[in-house]
């Protein structure tokens, strides 16, 4: 898969695929108006949407109804690196939700091929490539 990352003004950075673009901004305190959420509240929205694909998934396979279902999902940082440390996935489920089913919930989010990343990430290299201007 291929991306296009570009620059359209101001601190907006966009990501164009497929037929797709993500819009991505700063808040007005990192140079953005806050037009679209940052890069980085992205990649973390990926991880519970993630999780989220899965678990519909598994409702759905099972005529189970997903009404009342959500995932809340936590950061923890480190306060000195204000790194992510730790993400808590919380599937919240009606109490009519067959108890059977919900380690099973558990097991299918943890399917998400994002946290999966997470777990064994890539190898990154980065380059820069002269081009002709038209």
């Amino acid at each position: 898969m291929e991306m296009i990352i570009d620059f359209p003004g101001g601190a907006r950075v966009d990501a164009h695929f497929g037929q797709y673009t993500v819009f991505t901004d700063q808040p007005p305190m990192g140079g953005g108006t806050g037009s679209a959420p940052t890069p980085f509240a992205i990649f973390l929205a990926s991880l519970g949407t993630c999780a989220g694909i899965y678990v519909l998934g598994f409702c759905q396979q099972r005529g189970l109804p997903t009404e009342g279902i959500r995932i809340i999902q936590r950061m923890k940082s480190n306060p000195f690196s204000g790194m992510v440390e730790k993400v808590d996935l919380e599937i919240q489920v009606p109490s009519t939700f067959p108890e059977k089913y919900r380690p099973a919930l558990i097991r299918a989010a943890e399917l998400c091929a994002v946290k999966k990343h997470f777990e064994n990430p890539p190898k990154f290299e980065i380059f820069t490539q002269e081009v002709e201007m038209a």
